[in-house]
């Protein structure tokens, strides 16, 4: 009989003080005792529930899992309860449940609990308000962790996406100097021979067309190749020392061999510096416009991404404006970059003639987020991302479509819910499509709708033009 729940402790509960006498002692009558030492765990997150916990005695903490490290969300403090909200939704544990210290428990089955809820409306409205409190409580702190996930997620492919340009335009930077500095000695050596200014411009000439040709990546790849070959046999019959040190910037400026014979012509049998040099300047100029153009591409590819990520969380901008969806689509691919591209091939179906939206835009762009993450998970980051907006007069609509497994018809109904997640444990929180929904509903008045079947899912959104 020491083990048995004991009256005074429920009523130390307030939900259970509603309850009558006869009803308390059929509670502590069939609740069953648990006994917890430290480190114990009494329940697993994503584990089918078992009932309501009355705890009596210790300290419980509660945890989540998220990307491999468990993540506590609160504690139980005796006296209390808990285990109603997966008993009331019969969803699987949301969360880890571990004994502090030694802990002195009872269950009680959720057949029981459910009983004592029809039966007494008082305690059913205050069990319902608690119910409230708690999943506010638990959905605001994930709902914070998942944006410092997103923030987390988002920061890393934008670390990843900056590093190429810039590693790119410190190589070029960094090679600069030497190159400058060896073209200075060239010029000053040429200065200081006797040379016709009608032969001095040919090799301007040459140099400003190749400066040009480099600038507009006017060349394909196969007449590069070809003139680079053709540039090496001509420079080794010349006697050229390391020729291949300069066929490729000669072709990459676009030198023809024709072009050649003419400027060195007349210093084939000159026994001084001049009969190479003006073939090393040359080479040198063109790769020093190469490491210019490299550097000013990289420099142009961080700017996009700072514009982009600026323009993505809507910086220096009213909370409402007109968006272009365009954007913002084209903005959080961009983020995504480093994701796509082991894979996924994009495909943009966009009307040109699609009207901007009064909306908040750094939340919209957290709907683009969402799904195109979602769907990148989803192919397993290989297939087919095709996105499609319509103008439909009053409003706007926009599909996200993957070539991914799809939505099995028995949980379509559910992905919007609040903690539903089809991911494994530690993976999501539940709350991504539930942040859509909120977002485009409650936010904006628009409508989500869900079409999926093996080999495919499509979500289309509508949003309208005028509120």
């Amino acid at each position: 009989m020491g083990n048995k729940l004991c009256i005074d402790d429920l009523l130390m509960l307030e939900p259970f003080q509603q309850l009558p006498q006869t009803r308390l002692e059929w509670v502590c009558d069939r609740a069953q005792t648990v006994s917890l030492q430290v480190g114990e765990v009494l329940v697993q997150e994503g584990t089918p529930h078992r009932g309501v916990y009355i705890l009596v005695q210790g300290e419980m903490v509660i945890t989540r899992r998220s990307d491999g490290i468990e993540i506590p969300l609160g504690r139980h403090h005796a006296p209390a309860f808990f285990g109603e909200i997966q008993v009331l939704t019969d969803n699987l544990m949301s969360v880890t449940l571990t004994a502090l210290t030694d802990c002195k428990l009872y269950e009680v089955e959720g057949d029981d609990f459910l009983k004592l809820l029809h039966e007494c409306r008082e305690f059913e409205r205050i069990i319902f308000r608690l119910v409230e409190q708690r999943l506010r409580g638990l959905e605001s702190f994930i709902r914070g962790r998942e944006k410092m996930a997103a923030l987390g997620t988002l920061a890393a492919g934008l670390a990843h996406e900056l590093n190429n340009p810039a590693a790119a335009l410190v190589r070029s930077l960094k090679e600069m100097p030497d190159t400058v500095l060896e073209l200075q000695r060239m010029n000053l050596v040429y200065g200081q021979r006797q040379v016709e200014p009608e032969h001095t411009q040919q090799w301007l000439q040459v140099r400003d067309a190749g400066y040009e040709a480099i600038l507009n990546d006017r060349c394909n790849l196969v007449t590069l190749s070809d003139r680079e070959d053709a540039i090496l046999t001509w420079l080794e019959d010349y006697g050229v020392d390391q020729a291949w040190k300069l066929a490729e910037p000669l072709a990459t400026g676009g030198v023809e061999t024709k072009t050649l014979e003419q400027l060195m012509e007349r210093w084939r049998d000159d026994p001084t510096e001049l009969r190479e040099l003006g073939l090393h300047w040359l080479a040198l100029s063109f790769e020093m416009m190469s490491m210019i153009k490299h550097g000013l591409r990289g420099a142009e590819r961080i700017s996009e991404l700072v514009q982009a990520m600026k323009s993505y969380s809507y910086l220096d901008q009213g909370v409402q404006q007109e968006v272009d969806v365009h954007q913002g689509l084209e903005d959080t691919l961009r983020l995504f970059g480093h994701k796509l591209k082991q894979g996924i091939q994009v495909q943009r179906h966009y009307d040109p003639q699609l009207p901007k939206v009064l909306a908040y835009g750094s939340e919209l762009n957290q709907v683009w987020t969402n799904l195109i993450d979602n769907a990148i998970d989803a192919m397993d980051g290989k297939g087919v991302l095709e996105i499609t907006t319509h103008d439909k007069g009053r409003s706007i609509r926009v599909d996200i479509a993957d070539s991914g497994s799809g939505i099995p018809a028995e949980i379509q109904s559910r992905i919007f819910e609040p903690f539903f997640t089809t991911k494994q444990v530690g993976k999501g929180s539940g709350l991504g499509l539930e942040t859509v929904r909120r977002i485009i509903e409650n936010r904006h008045q628009g409508t989500i709708l869900l079409d999926s079947k093996p080999g495919g899912t499509c979500f289309t959104i509508c949003l309208p033009l005028s509120r």
